[in-house]
This record gives structure tokens, C-alpha cells and sequence, in this order.
């Protein structure tokens, strides 16, 4: 346990020295907030009776846990693979564990500040409604945050090294925030972008923490693609671990 607070401290200060990690989770997800809010007219009927603001605001929250699964997290475990850090751990008994598990600690903590920063700007500056159930919206961002970090670890782990992991990471990134609801409304989209979109996993975290902000409940269905992502991916990493180790 001491050897996993150490860690997560060391990655803690290693994350706000890092400017792609500070763009993607910060930066990125609240100059996009505000330019989309104050792109559309409050009645526009493409949000489906929601204000832009209410319907953005959800949605940057997840796009902030977006980028720290498939780009942030993967290229800080591929680095350390490609460098031998893991190897030399290993080698000093730090379980391998423990390096997964302060990553996905320290990247589930700046989820937590990105979520509460788009928050803060979104009430203050656009009178963006407060959560319906907090609840519910907690329970769907801790769910949404565990199967992107559990996408991020197997990312990492098929990456040859930090600029493959950092390539594929982006290559993912961008289409699930386009066309995840982060994008256009749904509601502008084609029925061929609609069907895509059904299958990124990024439109269930979406999903799931707009309904419960909004006051339409918890959405059962995106909440059990989560989980089920998230199960399949840590089944995959595992299996993966034991075989390079």
C-alpha cells in the first residue's frame, strides 16, 4: 500500500508537468464547451427541448474522461514499458499492479478537477442547470471513468511504445468525440453518423450522465455498456499482462 501511495503521488506531479495531459483534459474540453454553448440559441430544437448549455455541459464531462483513457493514460504506461520502467520495478518488487493502479487513481482525480473546472464555468458563465440526481450522475461518471481507464491500460498495452499508444489514442479520440453527442446533436446527424455512433463507447457515457443531469433518470442501458466495456477490457488486459510477464 505504501509503494501505491508513493506512485500515485509521483504521477500526480508528473501529470500537471505534462502539456498534452493539461490540453486534453483541461484545455481542450472547456474552450470547445464554450465555443459550442455559444454557438447555438438556447430554443435551438436541435437539443431536443434541452438548453445547449445543459446538454454541452454533460457532455464535456465526458469527453474530459474521453481524453485521459485513450490518450493520457496509454501513453504514460507505453512510455514506461518502451523505457523499461515497469521491468525495473518489477525487478525492485513494486507489484505491476500497483503502476496501473496509481495511474488509474491520479487519472480519475483530474477527472474529477476537469468535471468540476467545466462545471464551474458552464453554471457561472452560461447558467447551465445543476445535476437533477447526484447521484445518479456520480454513480455514471465513476462507471464512465473505470471503462475508459480500463480502455487506456489495454491501449498501452498493445502499443508498441508512447508514440504508437499516442497516435492510436488520438486516432480514437476524435472520431468518439465528434460523434459521440460531444459534436453535433444527434439530432443534426445523418442516419449512416447515428449508426456509428451507436457503437462508440464514448455516446454511453454521454448518455449516461445527460439523462440523470437533465432529470430523465438513470439510463440502465448505457450504464450496462459500461460496465460490460469495462469488464471485457480489464478481462483483455489481464490476460495480456500474464502473457508479457
Amino acid at each position: 500500500m505504501r509503494s501505491l501511495t508513493k506512485l500515485t503521488w509521483v504521477e500526480l506531479k508528473l501529470f500537471v508537468r505534462e502539456p498534452l495531459s493539461i490540453i486534453f483534459t483541461f484545455a481542450f474540453p472547456l474552450v470547445l464547451l464554450v465555443v459550442l454553448i455559444a454557438s447555438f440559441t438556447p430554443n435551438d430544437p436541435a437539443f431536443g427541448g434541452l438548453r445547449p448549455s445543459d446538454y454541452y455541459l454533460a457532455s464535456y464531462i465526458a469527453v474530459v474522461i474521453g481524453a485521459i483513457g485513450l490518450i493520457v493514460v496509454p501513453v504514460r504506461i507505453a512510455g514506461y514499458r518502451e523505457g523499461g520502467v515497469l521491468r525495473r520495478l518489477r525487478a525492485s518488487s513494486v507489484p505491476g499492479w500497483s503502476v496501473f493502479a496509481s495511474q488509474a487513481a491520479v487519472g480519475l482525480g483530474m477527472a474529477v478537477v476537469g468535471a468540476i473546472l467545466l462545471g464551474a464555468v458552464g453554471r457561472l458563465a452560461y447558467g447551465a442547470a445543476l445535476p437533477a440526481s447526484l447521484i445518479s450522475v456520480t454513480a455514471a461518471f465513476l462507471i464512465g471513468a473505470f471503462s475508459f481507464l480500463a480502455l487506456g491500460l489495454l491501449l498501452a498495452l498493445i502499443a508498441p511504445n508512447a508514440r504508437a499508444a499516442q497516435g492510436l489514442g488520438l486516432l480514437l479520440f476524435l472520431p468518439l468525440w465528434l460523434l459521440s453527442g460531444a459534436g453535433p446533436p444527434p439530432d443534426v446527424m445523418g442516419a449512416g453518423m447515428r449508426h456509428v455512433s451507436e457503437a462508440l463507447p464514448l455516446t454511453y457515457v454521454v448518455r449516461a450522465l445527460q439523462d440523470p443531469w437533465v432529470g430523465s433518470g438513470a439510463n440502465v442501458a448505457a450504464l450496462l455498456v459500461l460496465i460490460a466495456v469495462a469488464a471485457v477490457a480489464t478481462a483483455v488486459t489481464l490476460w495480456l499482462e500474464r502473457r508479457a510477464g
